[in-house]
């Protein structure tokens, strides 16, 4: 028997709805109300009318699987479900600040204004990797934000979630995703990257910072596949003024391997904030396409072999960790030489793993501070200066090792607030001999252990022979 048609005022298992505010190919939104919930609420509710997309009702099966195994702030609240013997639907947080397309003015956007938004979506993507899942459908409409700021990511129909079943790939053999944002991976109908979502966030940014789509719309197999050997202009092709670290950043997102491209959505939420540590390759510089003969390898390759992730999302996020080194390089001797020897062995046991150098200048809670030293040099440089010959012994390349010194009166909070907007991995800290005033206030090193939201190692130098111990 065919449902009758949803109308405002209608209870759905104490439900209320209040409006349509959506009706797309494959489900309606419904603002929503129910009286023991101070929430502002949206039901999703599937088509399944004669001749609605199939894809549609496993898509919905898939978003109703994953939404309750998420949380934090980068996704909505999942709030209930109902299935398909009833009235299949999905009750979830109403998102207030709006989606990105809303929001956009005329493109193209300043570049720090396309950096800054770049930047809280690459956090969010990095969030959902961390929960197990590739979102699969990266595209405007599906990024809101949060009055807060926050950039939250919805409409989860195409999405793969690591540890649990991969409904669309058992029943289609097709591509699944939006054909503008799709990764080459996808097209080759790969889903289990999440280096996907990376090539539609620079896709995203490419549109953001040129008003032009890097791949247009195809609307066939052959145009998708273009993009498995077919490079897009480079921004500097029609404005030469591009800064090169942005263009850098997102013609990495676009390499057609992706393993060129980079290895987690947190290491583009750091460039993209931090563009002084973006390592420039000839990609900054390009301004017209690639030559015809790496056009032409990439089609030969093309016809071949197909990326495939051989281990999982968990995997692959721990073959490639943010490594942090909090260094005093003030003092230096054995603590700073038993610090980079931990470091040292961390980093060649994980050959994926890139490696942040910090110190913290410790500053006045009150009053002014001097930025230079007795002979005129800068501190901030100074301190920068000696974070690299810290690191030199290890001959790291560029592109894998960063340098920051900052300045605040708290150094353990200092160090903590990076970690956390950061999303730094791994923490390794010095701890200086035991005395009785800093047994009486606590050290940097114990109040970074209590708190940080990563692995944390301390590393003491032994009084004999230079031997370090790791806590």
């Amino acid at each position: 028997m065919a449902r009758a048609p949803l109308r405002p005022g209608d209870l759905i298992d104490g439900f209320t709805l209040i409006e349509r505010v959506h009706r797309g190919n494959m489900s309606s939104l419904w603002r929503v109300g129910r009286d023991d919930l101070d929430l502002p609420l949206v039901m999703k509710v599937p088509r399944l009318g004669y001749g609605d997309d199939p894809t549609g009702i496993v898509g919905f099966e898939v978003e109703a699987m994953i939404m309750p195994t998420l949380s934090g702030p980068h996704v909505p609240r999942f709030v209930a479900a109902g299935d398909f013997e009833t009235l299949p639907y999905l009750v979830t947080e109403w998102i207030d600040g709006g989606a990105l397309h809303e929001r956009l003015g005329p493109l193209p956007l300043p570049p720090e204004e396309v950096a800054a938004l770049g930047a809280r979506i690459a956090t969010a993507l990095h969030d959902l990797h961390l929960q197990h899942v590739i979102h699969l459908d990266l595209k405007p409409n599906n990024v809101m934000f949060r009055e807060s700021g926050e950039a939250v990511l919805i409409d989860f129909g195409l999405s793969r979630h690591d540890r649990l079943p991969d409904l669309l790939a058992e029943e289609f053999r097709l591509p699944m995703g939006t054909a503008a944002y799709m990764s080459p991976e996808q097209v080759l109908q790969v889903r289990n990257d999440p280096r996907s979502d990376l090539f539609a966030l620079g896709v995203l940014l490419y549109h953001l910072a040129t008003g032009e789509l890097p791949f247009g719309s195809p609307t066939s197999r052959g145009g998708l596949r273009r993009r498995l050997w077919k490079d897009p202009l480079p921004p500097r092709w029609a404005k030469p003024e591009f800064p090169p670290w942005l263009q850098e950043v997102i013609l990495c997102c676009l390499e057609v391997d992706p393993r060129d491209r980079f290895p987690t959505a947190a290491r583009v939420a750091f460039l993209l904030q931090n563009p002084d540590q973006v390592p420039l390759t000839r990609r900054a510089a390009f301004q017209e396409h690639d030559g015809i003969v790496d056009v032409f390898r990439r089609w030969l390759r093309s016809l071949g072999s197909e990326p495939v992730l051989r281990h999982s999302l968990s995997d692959h996020l721990s073959q490639a960790p943010f490594v942090v080194a909090a260094v005093d390089t003030r003092h230096g001797g054995p603590l700073a030489e038993a610090q980079r020897a931990t470091v040292r062995r961390l980093l060649d046991a994980t050959p994926g793993a890139r490696l942040g150098c910090l110190a913290v200048m410790k500053t006045s809670r009150l009053g002014m501070d001097i930025n230079v030293d007795k002979q005129g040099n800068n501190l901030h440089v100074k301190a920068l200066v000696e974070l690299k010959h810290w690191a030199r012994p290890m001959a790291l390349p560029a592109e894998r090792v960063t340098f920051h010194a900052l300045e605040a009166p708290d150094p353990a909070t200092a160090i903590l607030d990076f970690a956390r907007a950061n999303q730094v991995d791994h923490l390794v800290v010095g701890a200086r001999g035991q005395s009785r005033l800093r047994q009486y206030l606590g050290s940097v090193s114990a109040q970074i252990v209590a708190n940080a939201p990563c692995t944390v190692t301390v590393v003491r130098a032994s009084e004999a022979g230079g031997r370090d111990n790791i806590a």
